[in-house]
C-alpha cells in the first residue's frame, strides 16, 4: 500500500500527541485533587476579553484542531483512503456503525429524560489517543490497519461535527450566521480564482470565526469550512492545503490538545464518585464507548463486506477489525467536547467526564492487549518496504 508522506507525518504527530494527552490528563487530575486544586481550577475560569480561559480554549483553540481535521479529511477525499469509493466504503460503514450503535444504547437508557441530549457523547473517537495506542504496538501493525483506523476516526469526527452543528446549536442570530457564510462564499471564490496565498484565507477564517461565535452555531465548525475553502491543488508539497496541514501538526499535538486536556479534566474526584456509575446517562456513556463502539464498527463492516459493498484490505483480518473497534471506543477529546455542549449542570458534566476517561481507558487497554495478541509479525518486513 502506497502511503503518503503527509499521512506518516499525521500518524506520527497523533502518536506523540496521544502520549502527551495521557500525561496532561493525569497531571490535571492530580493538580485538581491536590492542595493547589482550588487555585488550579480557578485559573481556567479567569475572564479574558469577556470569556474565561477555558472558553477561549474550547471555542477558540479547538477551532484550529477542527481545521486540521478538515484538512486531513480533504486529503483523504482527494488523495487518500476516501479517494477510491471502494476503499472508502469500509471506513465509512465502520464509522456509521460506530456512531449509530453507541447513540442507540445511550438513548435506550435515557430517551425521554433530561439527559437524552448526551446521545452524541459516546459517538466520537479520539484520533490522538486511538493512534497513540496503536503506535505502541510498533511494527506489528499493518499499514492498512493504521489507514483504516485513521480514516474511520476522521469520518467519525466529521459525524461529530455535523451532530454539533445540527443538534447542539442554540438560538440562531441569522445576521451573524449570514455574514459568516458570506465570508465563506468569498473564500470559495478565491479558491476558484486559484488564489494560493494562505493569508487571505486565514484572515477570512478569523472573521468567519467571530461572526459564527455570535451566531448561535458552535464556532469550531468554522475550522472544517475553512479547510475546504483552502486550495488543495494536486495535494503535493506546494499545495496550500499541504503546507498548512504540515504546519499545524505540531501546534495541535503539543499545544492545542494538551491545553484542552488540562482545562477539561480539572475534576475533583469525591469519595462517592462511584455513585455516578449507576446513573442512566453515565451507564449510557460506558456502554456506548466500551460495547457500542466495537459492536457498531465490526457489525457494519461485516455487513458491508458480506453484501459485497466493499472488501477488507489483504493484510487485515476480522480479528484486527475487532481490535480497531475497541480502539474506536476511546472517545476522550470529542466526547468531552460534546459533553460541554450537551449538559449545563456541573454535576452531569463532571460525572460524564469521569466516565469518558474511565471508559476510554478500558477501551484502550482492551484494544491494545487484544491487538497485541492477534496481530502477526510475519508481514512486517513486506509492509515496511511498501
Amino acid at each position: 500500500m502506497k502511503v503518503t508522506k503527509i499521512f506518516n507525518n499525521f500518524f506520527q504527530s497523533e502518536k506523540a500527541g496521544g502520549i502527551i494527552l495521557i500525561f496532561c490528563t493525569l497531571l490535571s487530575l492530580t493538580l485538581a485533587n491536590s492542595s493547589v486544586g482550588e487555585n488550579y481550577m480557578h485559573f481556567w475560569h479567569i475572564e479574558m476579553g469577556g470569556h474565561s480561559v477555558g472558553h477561549w480554549i474550547n471555542d477558540g483553540l479547538m477551532t484550529i484542531f477542527f481545521l486540521l481535521i478538515g484538512l486531513e479529511l480533504e486529503r483523504e477525499i482527494y488523495n487518500g483512503e476516501l479517494s477510491d469509493i471502494k476503499n472508502a466504503l469500509l471506513p465509512i460503514s465502520a464509522a456509521i456503525g460506530g456512531m449509530i450503535i453507541p447513540a442507540g444504547l445511550f438513548l435506550l437508557l435515557n430517551f425521554g429524560t433530561s439527559t437524552q441530549s448526551g446521545a452524541g457523547i459516546p459517538m466520537a473517537t479520539d484520533i490522538a489517543f486511538a493512534l497513540g495506542i496503536l503506535s505502541l504496538l510498533g511494527n506489528k501493525v499493518p499499514t492498512s490497519l493504521k489507514v483504516l483506523l485513521t480514516a474511520l476516526a476522521v469520518i467519525d469526527d466529521l459525524g461529530a461535527i455535523l451532530i454539533i452543528a445540527i443538534f447542539y446549536t442554540g438560538d440562531l442570530n441569522w445576521i451573524n450566521l449570514g455574514i459568516a457564510l458570506s465570508i465563506f462564499g468569498i473564500l470559495l471564490i478565491l479558491n476558484r480564482l486559484k488564489v494560493h496565498n494562505l493569508i487571505p484565507y486565514l484572515i477570512g477564517g478569523v472573521f468567519m470565526w467571530y461572526f459564527m461565535l455570535n451566531s448561535g452555531v458552535h464556532a469550531t465548525i468554522i475550522g472544517v469550512l475553512l479547510a475546504f475553502a483552502i486550495p488543495f491543488g494536486k495535494g503535493d508539497e506546494k499545495s496550500s492545503s499541504y503546507i498548512l496541514q504540515s504546519w499545524l501538526h505540531l501546534p495541535v499535538a503539543f499545544i492545542v490538545l494538551p491545553l484542552f486536556a488540562l482545562a477539561n479534566t480539572a475534576i475533583v474526584i469525591n469519595s462517592d464518585w462511584h455513585h455516578a456509575l449507576i446513573q442512566k446517562y453515565t451507564l449510557g456513556i460506558v456502554l456506548g464507548l466500551i460495547l457500542g463502539k466495537p459492536i457498531g464498527i465490526v457489525l457494519f463492516s461485516y455487513l458491508s463486506v458480506k453484501f459485497k459493498i466493499c472488501k477488507l484490505p489483504e493484510d487485515v483480518n476480522w480479528k484486527a477489525v475487532i481490535g480497531v473497534g475497541f480502539l474506536g471506543g476511546i472517545g476522550f477529546t470529542m466526547s468531552i467536547f460534546i459533553t460541554l455542549l450537551a449538559f449545563s449542570d456541573a454535576e452531569h458534566i463532571d460525572n460524564s467526564k469521569v466516565m469518558i476517561i474511565l471508559s476510554s481507558l478500558v477501551a484502550g487497554i482492551i484494544g491494545y492487549f487484544y491487538l497485541k495478541t492477534v496481530l502477526k509479525t510475519d508481514v512486517v518486513d513486506e509492509i515496511e518496504e511498501l
